[in-house]
């Protein structure tokens, strides 16, 4: 039934690539990305795409501007070979904090990454929960934000299904953690923050009731950790039972690790959408979920041009 879609990964993360292959009941297509000795990469597509429905699984994490050098010449590879559709499918999408202009003379990045992604070749993205709702604007071709909704709800049902409350950690995350915790049957509070910085938040007041609570952090990221360890500092303070953490994209840089052994928080709750080094892997507090069932079946209704929003409903 699949006979013209061909999937295809860069290094990012093949794993992930290769549990939607698996579900989708096809084979990862033959390709080979490498670095010439001066550190350019190299791509070799080993099967024929001409005519096909290709898809290029791809996040842009960590080294990020060498996976997103590696999707961009994977994609122009596709359409140089005649391919006949190319969906870029971005899990993690790199730069996307850079969304507006900070700062006089600030670049708006993520908005840079869409264009050198437009003008390489893609012809559709498919990406999970954006930092930004508004970068889907960024593009000019069709954008598919997937959330991980489901996959965490289901976790959260089995394991989190009373006297909770799930906590925003700043403002921007309010809608997300309310629509979480209507869904969980949740009580929402919210952390009121300011950043002093890039990558360095300081926790200033909680706005609602989370004594005698089981509090959950909501977020779409954790990339230091500083800000989820300071906001269970204070909602342990403020008379929460316990404190947990649950996001989508597990960047973990820097200190993060260090951070989350030596917090109060009692599990960090991640998906896959961003493989995790050894040190993460080793970390007894973490536990991932694969979002490779949600993906895969976005990529066969792309292919059957279903819908894809029906998949939230």
């Amino acid at each position: 039934m699949l006979e013209r879609i061909r999937l295809f990964s860069g290094n990012a993360n093949r794993p992930l690539a290769e549990r939607i292959c698996q579900k989708l009941g096809v084979s990862l297509g033959k390709a080979h990305v490498t670095t010439f000795s001066d550190g350019e990469t190299r791509v070799e597509i080993d099967e024929n795409v001409r005519g096909m429905d290709v898809f290029i699984i791809q996040s842009t994490c960590s080294p990020v501007n060498v996976t997103l050098m590696e999707l961009l010449i994977m994609i122009d590879a596709m359409k140089r070979a005649s391919a006949d559709r190319i969906t870029a499918v971005i899990p993690y999408y790199g730069y996307a904090r850079q969304d507006r202009k900070v700062a006089p003379r600030a670049p708006i990045s993520a908005k840079l990454v869409a264009d050198l992604l437009t003008t390489a070749g893609a012809n559709r993205i498919l990406s999970m929960d954006l930092h930004a709702g508004q970068i889907q604007g960024f593009f000019n071709i069709p954008v598919d934000n997937l959330f991980a909704t489901p996959v965490l709800l289901d976790y959260m049902k089995r394991n989190y299904n009373d006297n909770v409350v799930i906590v925003s950690p700043d403002t921007g995350g309010v809608e997300r953690a309310r629509a979480f915790g209507s869904r969980l049957g949740a009580s929402l509070a919210i952390i009121d923050k300011r950043r002093e910085g890039p990558n360095d938040a300081q926790v200033m007041n909680i706005v609602g009731q989370v004594e005698g609570k089981k509090v959950i952090i909501l977020d779409d990221m954790i990339d230091t950790a500083g800000t989820v360890v300071r906001a269970a500092k204070a909602l342990m303070e403020q008379g929460a039972l316990e404190v947990s953490v649950c996001c989508t994209h597990p960047v973990l840089s820097g200190p993060a690790i260090d951070r989350l052994e030596s917090s109060e928080l009692k599990e960090v709750i991640v998906t896959d959408t961003i493989p995790l080094h050894e040190r993460a892997l080793a970390c007894q507090r973490i536990k991932v979920l694969s979002v490779a069932v949600l993906l895969s079946e976005a990529v066969r209704r792309i292919y059957y041009n279903d819908s894809v929003s029906s998949l939230f409903i």
